[in-house]
């Protein structure tokens, strides 16, 4: 079968083992006979080339146009080498279609796994992608750790967010405030610097801003009384109120968190194309299921999965090593850079015409604090299949216009620790997510059990609303909606650790939730 648009020559590539720059498959695919070019530029790639370079073609190309120099690269295509195929990836093609067959074998020779459908040889337009990154701080840390620098980070933060909420409030700084007579009827915007009850079980607030601190009373019966439970340190909050006699504290009237705007509509694609948002792949670990992510790498390439064109990973892509205690009889892999080339290997599987996206997560090898800077350039060169776009967590991807906040989540555990059962809970990790969602800002409390690094801009806001949150960390299913947002926490590909065992979590593992992105629509696929 003639190899006809981008998409085929992607999936020849990654059956004879290769990966492609975009330019280079763009080359290939507008020659005047692109399987003779694509078998003349695999036959004179060197012998440890991995990636078909752009160079590579325009070689084959300059030399057709040189027959003295060069066969005549209008021959007929010759069959498929399948040896060759096997010998770089462990994947035999066919050399009657010309189709990637899929290898139902995972690296240790596991046996064969059903995936409930056929191959089919995907056809895509990738004239019809678009991807976009915002908010990769790969590069661009700045911080110390010097005082200065934690100031910045909390100001920037609090002239953000602020901003969303001074509008609401007939806001005055803190100073101003403490000047104002006994009676007046205040509002203020700051940073949660302390809650706190007291003897009669009302509660006492004190917002900090640029200026000072002032303190804000709760009363136990005002019908907002319960928002105080949802409260954290360090998060922006506005509040308005009535100054006692004596102008030391404040009675709250209302209070006002940056918010998801109700009225919010998220973006939709244009055309139907679906994107699967995955995390927590932990390859290296003696858990790791690798039967259910062949599973669901073959059925990427299925005619059920046709549409879907990206997928988006949340981090945790290798179990890593030194992450909690004795974690070393627990793995499969010691070494964390054979880890990494496992997982590509794993990644080889899925198709290749797929945009990818990764982002770090806490066992990975990049600063445990956040925001985390994408993986250095020796793990981007090893994680190199199918040429994926690497960056950091957090970052705001936009697909085919509408937005993904991906972010790992190592703050869910914070939230869900601090607030009620009912608003925060690792089976329902979404909800977690809608408290993120409302206090706009994807880890608020500084000083707990999540690390955060100072910077001079603190990159963990939301300044925008996103169309979808995509976190992972907690190994727990569950999505809904906030606000019109989509909230997605996608399980993991590692069944239950000792570790895991000794701190009660039931993993859900072995899933992947697939969305619409021209309804936001999501079903989800099991593979375990």
């Amino acid at each position: 079968m003639p190899l006809e648009g981008a998409a085929r020559i992607v999936s020849e590539l990654t059956s004879r083992g290769y990966n492609a720059e975009r330019e280079a498959v763009t080359k290939i695919a507008s020659a005047e006979n692109p399987p003779a070019v694509l078998d003349r530029v695999v036959d004179e790639l060197p012998a440890d080339a991995l990636v078909v370079r752009t160079t590579h073609v325009d070689a084959v190309l300059t030399a057709a146009t040189h027959p003295s120099t060069a066969t005549d690269p209008d021959r007929p295509s010759e069959p498929l080498d399948s040896k060759q195929g096997a010998a770089r990836n462990g994947t035999p093609s066919s050399a009657s279609t010309g189709v990637e067959t899929a290898n139902t074998h995972d690296s240790a020779g596991d046996s064969p796994v059903e995936t409930g459908g056929s191959h089919i040889d995907r056809e895509v337009d990738l004239s019809k992608r678009s991807l976009e990154i915002a908010g990769d701080m790969t590069g661009q840390s700045t911080g110390t750790g010097a005082y200065e620098d934690f100031v910045s980070v909390f100001r920037d933060r609090l002239d953000r967010l602020g901003g969303k909420l001074r509008g609401r409030v007939n806001h005055r700084p803190a100073t101003a405030i403490q000047s104002m007579p006994g009676g007046s009827e205040a509002g203020m915007v700051g940073l949660v610097n302390d809650i706190r009850s007291t003897a009669s079980g009302h509660w006492l607030i004190e917002l900090e801003d640029a200026t000072g601190t002032f303190p804000w009373l709760v009363m136990k019966d005002r019908e907002f009384a319960d928002l105080v439970d949802q409260l954290l340190c360090d998060e922006v909050l506005a509040m308005e109120g009535t100054l006692s006699d004596d102008a030391g504290i404040a009675f709250v009237d209302s209070l006002y968190f940056p918010d998801v705007p109700r009225t919010h509509e998220p973006s939709t694609a244009d055309r139907h194309v679906q994107a699967a948002l995955i995390s927590d792949v932990h390859v290296g670990s003696q858990e790791f299921m690798a039967d259910a992510w062949n599973a669901f790498a073959d059925w990427l390439h299925t005619e059920q999965a046709q549409h879907v064109e990206y997928l988006l990973l949340a981090g945790d892509m290798v179990e890593g090593v030194g992450v909690y205690p004795d974690q070393d009889d627990e793995l499969d892999i010691v070494d964390i850079y054979e880890q990494y080339e496992a997982f590509n290997e794993h990644l080889k599987r899925v198709p290749g015409d797929l945009d990818i996206v990764m982002i770090p997560g806490n066992h990975d090898a990049v600063r445990l604090a956040e925001p985390q800077p994408g993986f250095d350039e020796t793990l981007r060169d090893i994680m190199s299949a199918h040429d994926p776009q690497i960056v950091s967590n957090p970052s705001m991807v936009t697909v085919e216009g509408v937005s993904v906040l991906m972010y790992h989540g190592v703050s869910l555990d914070e939230v869900i620790a601090e607030l009620p059962e009912e608003k925060a809970s690792y089976e329902d990790p979404h909800k977690a997510m809608y408290q993120l969602l409302k206090k706009r800002h994807v880890a608020p409390q500084f000083g707990g059990h999540t690390r955060l690094a100072p910077e001079e801009k603190d990159y963990l806001v939301m300044d925008e609303v996103p169309d979808i949150f995509h976190t992972g960390h907690v190994h727990k299913l569950g999505f809904g909606k906030y606000h019109n947002v989509l909230a997605i926490n996608s399980g993991c590909w590692q069944a239950q650790t000792e570790f895991q065992k000794s701190v009660n979590i039931d993993p859900d593992s072995g899933y992947a939730p697939i969305v619409d992105l021209d309804t936001l629509d999501v079903t989800v696929q099991k593979f375990s």
